[in-house]
């Protein structure tokens, strides 16, 4: 007995969930207060990664079209692959800066194979639409952050204020 599609779909919208709160949440706090527990470091490469070993199964057994195939399974790649490198970055056995275009990267990735995995239109029903708007918010939102930024850290405008206003010693 195998589980619904639908079922299997709500159960990745409830992973996709749990991670867009916990890097909300990570957000909210900051870097330097979330850090201060050692495991949350962890805590969203791990879900990622695991989520992409989930979807696995999901594409051999539960897919009926090559197209559908070869979403699930890119976007699998991308899940783990992206896990994997924010968990080696977090452990430190990752040291070269360009592994942190694995996660841009699976995030396009991901926007892409939800708008492959949805062949009807926006208008045709609520998944087409909710695989539109989750897909064209991946490849928006991973577009966005290339453009924006470039990869070093840059001043805060309160310290930059801050040091133009104060007299040099």
């Amino acid at each position: 007995m195998e589980p619904h599609a639908e079922f299997v779909h709500w159960m990745f919208a409830t992973g996709l969930l749990v991670l867009g709160l916990i890097m909300v949440a990570e957000a909210i706090v900051g870097e330097q207060v979330w850090r201060r527990r050692p495991w949350r470091v962890y805590l969203w490469p791990g879900i990622a990664f695991g989520l992409g070993v989930l979807m696995w199964p999901v594409m051999t057994f539960f897919t009926n079209s090559a197209i559908h195939m070869i979403a699930h399974g890119s976007w699998a790649q991308a899940l783990m692959v992206m896990g994997g490198a924010e968990l080696g970055l977090a452990k430190g056995k990752l040291s070269s800066r360009w592994w942190k275009l694995a996660a841009p990267v699976g995030i396009a990735v991901s926007g892409v194979a939800f708008l492959v995995h949805e062949q009807n239109g926006w208008f045709f029903a609520r998944a087409a639409f909710l695989h539109h708007l989750i897909g064209w918010t991946l490849v928006a939102r991973r577009s966005s952050r290339s453009r924006w930024s470039s990869g070093r850290a840059r001043p805060s405008p309160v310290r930059a204020s801050r040091s133009r206003c104060s007299p040099s010693p």
